[in-house]
Formats: structure tokens, sequence, C-alpha cells
């Protein structure tokens, strides 16, 4: 899975000369917390919700409602962008997205291509793919199988299984000890007992409606 194929494509972006106070609005009337900066079609920062609020007036401030609207409609977005951008490829993989966001605790990523550009990703479009991986949203039954042994034909003997009892897998992951896959069926007795019989260890199962 690509970036591209989960991003938001042709963000909202402002200029480096754009006032906070319309950087603000901007953000609340589109239900958006970070804004690329572009200048002549080049991305040149990003701006968060959170760094505007941190540049802010706090409610104890001394100034008047009066004084702080004018303070902020008189500072530029390129006082506080941030300058040096984390970006993404189209062409990464989602895992590639995934690490940047990590790594670097930030919440979304420009999506820059030929220099422009061209979308952002953000850590919910992460969480939706990681429910999209795992099915969960749909129906069916969630089996947890632990790996006793670690041999190669373990995955395709437990495949053969499930087929004998003409159900499909639908979604499955891997992870150090743990088989979790999704079935096309809310009646997995028979596949249960059938996965038992063959030695393979259930921890879970879970049905959808």
């Amino acid at each position: 899975m690509y970036v591209r194929s989960r991003m938001t494509v042709n963000p909202f972006t402002i200029a480096p000369d754009t006032m906070i106070a319309d950087t603000l609005e901007l953000m609340r009337e589109k239900n958006i917390n970070r804004v690329p900066v572009v200048k002549d079609g080049k991305l040149v920062g990003i701006v968060t919700e959170r760094k505007v609020m941190e540049v802010s007036p706090s409610s104890a401030t001394s100034l008047s409602v009066f004084e702080v609207n004018y303070l902020l409609s008189k500072t530029k977005v390129e006082q506080v962008m941030t300058k040096k951008v984390v970006t993404v490829s189209p062409d990464d993989l989602l895992e590639v997205a995934a690490l940047k966001l990590r790594d670097n605790n930030i919440g979304g990523l420009p999506v820059v291509e030929n220099g422009r550009v061209v979308g952002i990703i953000t850590e919910s479009n992460i969480f939706d793919a990681f429910i999209e991986i795992m099915g969960f949203r749909e129906q069916g039954s969630r089996i947890s199988i632990l790996i006793q042994e670690d041999r190669p034909g373990v995955l395709a003997e437990m495949a053969k299984t499930i087929a004998a009892c003409n159900i499909n897998i639908t979604h499955l992951a891997i992870y150090h000890d743990e088989i979790v896959l999704r079935v096309d069926t809310r009646e997995p007795e028979q596949l249960i007992q059938s996965l038992q019989e063959k030695g393979f260890q259930i921890a879970s199962v879970t049905v959808s409606e």
C-alpha cells in the first residue's frame, strides 16, 4: 500500500505572509490542524494548530481581546512555521510514512512530488489503513493462533486446513509468535475444531456482526 492511496489530495495551503488570525480561521472552518506553507509553488514550511496556540497569548494575559486580535492579525505565519519539514513521496510505502510520523513525533506529513505539495497524510489516515488491513469493520470472524514452533510450512498448513472447510481468509497479519486472521464466516466452530485437530493453538476468537 502506497502513500498516494491513503493521502488527502489537494490539501489547503497558505503563503508565508498569511497572518496567524487568518490561518486559525482557516483551520477552524475546514476542521484541520496543520497547513503546508507554500511560496511560488514550493513547500517552505508547515504550521500546526499547536504551534499557533503556543505563540498566541494565553488566557492569563493582561491584553484585551482587541489587543490579542490585533497581535494575531499582524503576525505572519513565516514567523512561527516549522521550516525543516519532514515529507514523503506519493510513491513511498505507507510504512515509510508511519515510521516518519513516529520517529519525528508528528501527526502529519506533506506529500511532495516534483517539488510540489500534492497531498498530506496524517496519523488518522494511517489508523484508517490499519483498520482496513485488519478488516475490523467487516463481517466475519477474527481468529488468533499462537505459533508454537518456528518451522517452514506452518502458514501453508493452516491455509490448507481453512480451505478444506470451504472458508476464505480475507485478512491476515503475523506478529512475533501469533497469526491473526479474519475469515468470511460468522460460524467458525467447525474451522476451530479442524485447526485444533491439526495442532494449532487458538488464543482467541471474535465474531463480528
